[in-house]
């Protein structure tokens, strides 16, 4: 079974090729993001495998269709980018990796909090440049600190325990509490509440409708003046440009991204020599509290080998009839 992998990076190829590919799966790497431009690659391709930029849309699909394609293989949890009644009226399933490493994600979002808290990235640049000044270095100490956890399934949890384990207070947002930060002292409240209360704000909620520009310029007047926002859920949780006005008044004290809504045309590719094209993405790396990331909280070694192996194993168990994993599209 011919199996494209659009958006591959080394590190993609090194780990599916590390799980072993299961017989019957002849498995092609393409680098280029799959877009109306590139689908056409995936020309006698039974299955094509997606990763969280590639374009999924009514066009592209519908060429995959044309092309030979039965089955849209997700490496990632999250399913928002693909156009699920256009998917169900070709005929096309769509399976996914509903669970990696909670703890990559939600680790790299603590990394966050401790490398704006103290600094860090300005500590690191100065004495590089032989200045050791510890003036405007001046972090806090976390313990005692109230944190606000937006979405708590298994990510969200796992940052609420590690939280927990530095003595913050919890505070917790979702439509369906979770016992397991219930059990870790956590109050869900609504909202406007957790913003109005919390220093401390990580999102790792799923993007939805309901969920999209959760954060936006009404929301960030509930924060408290100073307040810290994570986000290594979705970019389109954060009506990114409020967050300009909201870092220049002091709301903000703090904003750490590893996500970005208009990332697709910009991370996971070396643009260095390029004009960075995004006045808003530009304008947010000029100030000295805002740390981004390119989309790299799922990379460690364990996310990227379950990954692959669940993968594997989803395109493996849609062949022999028995799909693991599915996306419904009712």
């Amino acid at each position: 079974m011919r199996t494209i992998l659009f958006s591959s990076q080394n590190y993609d190829r090194e780990s599916f090729l590390a799980a072993g590919q299961p017989a019957g799966i002849e498995l092609h790497f393409q680098s280029a993001r799959l877009s109306p431009d590139t689908a056409a690659l995936a020309q006698g391709h039974e299955v094509v495998c997606a990763f969280i930029n590639d374009d999924l849309g009514p066009a592209v699909l519908e060429c995959l269709a044309a092309g030979g394609t039965r089955l849209i293989a997700l490496r990632s949890a999250g399913f928002n980018h693909v156009d699920l009644p256009t998917a169900k009226r070709l005929g096309l399933d769509i399976v996914r990796v509903p669970a990696y490493s909670p703890h990559a994600v939600a680790e790299h979002a603590v990394a966050l909090v401790l490398a704006l808290n103290r600094r860090l990235h300005r500590a690191y640049n100065r004495t590089r440049e032989g200045d050791f000044r510890l003036q405007g270095l001046t972090g806090f100490d976390l313990v005692g600190k109230t944190v606000g956890v937006v979405g708590t399934g298994q990510i969200g949890a796992t940052f609420a325990r590690i939280m927990q384990g530095f003595g913050c207070t919890l505070l917790a947002y979702d439509p369906y509490p979770n016992p397991q930060v219930e059990a870790l002292g956590a109050r869900y409240l609504s909202l406007p509440e957790l913003l109005a209360q919390a220093q401390i704000i990580s999102l790792h909620c799923p993007l939805n409708e309901q969920s999209r520009h959760l954060i936006n310029q009404q929301s960030l007047t509930h924060m408290q003046p100073g307040a810290m926002l994570i986000n290594t859920g979705r970019g389109g949780l954060v009506d990114t440009p409020s967050l300009i006005d909201a870092l220049k008044d002091g709301r903000l004290g703090y904003l750490g991204l590893d996500v970005y809504e208009e990332e697709a045309q910009l991370f996971f590719e070396d643009r260095s020599d390029l004009p960075l094209q995004g006045d808003v993405l530009a304008r947010l790396l000029t100030f000295p509290n805002v740390i981004i990331t390119a989309h790299q909280a799922f990379l460690t070694h364990e996310a990227l080998a379950a990954i692959a192996e669940t993968t594997l194993q989803n395109i493996a168990a849609w062949a022999t009839g028995t799909p693991e994993n599915l996306v419904l599209t009712d």
